[in-house]
């Protein structure tokens, strides 16, 4: 796969010229998206005012209505554009580290040497006019904003179409909604480290406060903090997040990525994901110390089946095309408690997009990955069908059926609950090698028990059915997560009709049951779970089970 362009990205910077030559005084840089994007700079002159915005940009798409003439060059070669309204010049680059921070002006007669005429001072003079009106005016306004509080604004900032605002999320841990007047475009986050919460193994989780100086107030956030030589791990992971479509309700939110490092004063490179933070921790420590009524139990387990089906869907609920992502690596301790009714799915360091466009031999490529005690029978075996998409669904849903059956083993209604234990328990040591998963699901064909005093409450029986086709052996035969969604919402719905607290579930010749032979048996469709979806928040996604194996080869 191609390496994408290392470019400066400012909406709007202050140039500094010399001759022939300005630099474009943006102080954030980022990796282009795609590895078809080039470095752009566009020099804007509006009477005396001079800007420059550089970003990354597809050259097969049209720029301030031109399309690029040189994309090929390391150096930033600046173009004039027909302007009406201002002075424009375009430039593209590529190969070059930040290439689009210096610009390269020609010293002909129509180049950069009219900048210089000195016919504009009139025109410098009268420009002042205006100026001085539109200070006074801010100067004005800045006084009533500090004197009479903070905005407190209703919708999220744009950081290059990737930071979200959590002030419309009522369960993260926040003190503020006065992030919407931050801007951030070329700079990194006013962000303070405050404690480690949980630790994988290829990143830490630290809990943050991110600073609003001028509100004098702040905001808890959850910071994923990579290593140097985790840098794809992060990368892979933000490549995730920067689609728009992934933003659903039951998956972690995110806010940004950064660099970190790599000064005179932090020598030591980091790369950071910042997304909203949850105090209730992830799933397996919440489970540890905490037993399940039967309604919190069916919402919980509810929402990671509506956040799993988001990621496999290929449209989302207004019915836009979207990509199906795979997460490869769902456990309990990689989904976050949001509140005890409901959970959000977060660390797609090991997500793949399940592209059309790409062959089986990317795919074959990506590894086969995933924490051993969670993979499924055909991971463990290294025999997925990798020309078949729904192949790679399969794999989740198997992982989702222990974790939904370590959710049942902490409920109140299966009788005796006892100590928390992970799938499997006993049966393997406390982080199982792949070898010994081999031993258990494929030559024993072990799953984790279910006692037959599980099955005495109606909504569990459905439940621990609903788990076992999970698990199947033939990945064919198991439920897609839209099915498993669907269920949940039958035992919702039984639950809102009840007149008790315990969900009665109806006979074998009523809806629940006939679930169980329904057309959900078949591959999914890609179709979208029902429910509503907006942004949500992140968290400590530390692992604390055993850390995932990336090729099979490690172990």
């Amino acid at each position: 796969t191609p390496t994408s362009n290392f470019c400066k990205w400012c909406d709007q910077s202050n140039p500094v010229c010399e001759d022939n030559i300005c630099m474009s005084n943006c102080n954030f840089s980022s990796f282009c998206t795609l590895a078809e994007e080039v470095c752009v700079a566009i020099w804007k002159k509006v009477n005396e005012s001079l800007t420059v915005q550089t970003l990354c940009h597809n050259p097969r798409h049209a720029l301030e209505n031109t399309v690029l003439s040189n994309d090929s060059s390391s150096e930033c070669v600046m173009t004039p554009v027909p302007s009406e309204k201002s002075m424009l010049y375009l430039c593209s680059c590529i190969k070059e580290q930040d290439c689009n921070d210096k610009l390269i002006f020609d010293k002909g007669t129509n180049g950069f040497s009219r900048l210089k005429s000195k016919d504009v001072i009139p025109v410098v003079v009268i420009s002042l006019v205006p100026l001085l009106l539109v200070a006074v005016i801010a100067a004005m306004a800045f006084y009533l904003y500090r004197t009479h509080g903070c905005i407190r604004e209703a919708n999220g900032i744009d950081y290059h179409g990737k930071l979200l605002s959590l002030s419309n999320d009522a369960n993260s841990d926040m003190s503020s909604s006065c992030a919407n007047s931050l801007n951030h475009n070329t700079e990194h986050l006013p962000i303070q480290l405050e404690a480690l919460v949980g630790k994988g193994r290829f990143a830490e989780v630290w809990r943050a406060q991110l600073n609003h100086s001028e509100c004098g107030q702040y905001e808890t956030v959850a910071v994923k903090i990579f290593p140097a030589v985790e840098y794809a791990s992060w990368r892979n992971e933000r490549a995730i997040f920067s689609d728009a479509n992934l933003k659903h309700e039951n998956i972690v939110q995110f806010l940004t990525a950064e660099e970190r490092g790599g000064t005179a004063s932090t020598p030591q490179r980091q790369y950071w994901l910042i997304m909203a933070y949850h105090a209730l921790g992830n799933l397996q420590d919440f489970l540890a110390s905490h037993v399940l009524s039967w309604t919190e139990l069916c919402a919980m387990a509810g929402s990671v089946a509506r956040g799993l089906a988001h990621l496999h869907s290929d449209t989302t609920l207004s019915g836009m095309s979207k990509v199906p992502i795979a997460h490869r690596d769902l456990k309990s301790s990689n989904i976050v408690v949001k509140s005890p009714r409901e959970c959000v799915l977060c660390d797609f360091g090991l997500a793949l997009r399940l592209d059309l466009t790409l062959t089986v031999d990317d795919f074959a490529n990506s590894g086969q990955v995933g924490t051993a005690r969670y993979m499924a029978p055909e991971v463990l075996e290294s025999r997925v069908n990798l020309e078949d998409l729904e192949s790679f669904k399969q794999m989740d849903v198997y992982s989702m059926a222990l974790v939904l059956w370590e959710m049942a083993s902490r409920c109140d209604v299966i009788g005796e609950v006892k100590n928390y234990e992970p799938p499997f328990g006993s049966k393997v040591c406390e982080q199982p090698c792949v070898d010994s998963m081999r031993d258990l699901v494929l030559r024993d064909r072990g799953r984790p028990d279910i006692p037959p005093s599980w099955t005495i409450h109606q909504g569990m029986k459905l439940l621990c059915a609903t788990i076992t086709e999970c698990w199947d052996h033939d990945p064919e035969a198991r439920l897609t997560a839209h099915c498993v969604l669907e269920r949940f919402n039958a035992l919702t719905q039984e639950e809102l009709e009840s007149t008790t607290i315990t969900v009665l579930l109806p006979s074998s010749t009523e809806q629940p049951e006939s679930c169980l032979a329904s057309p959900c048996m078949e591959h999914s469709t890609g179709s979208s779970p029902t429910s509503p979806s907006h942004p949500q928040a992140p968290t400590t996604a530390a692992t604390q089970d055993t850390g995932p194996i990336r090729q099979l080869s490690e172990v």
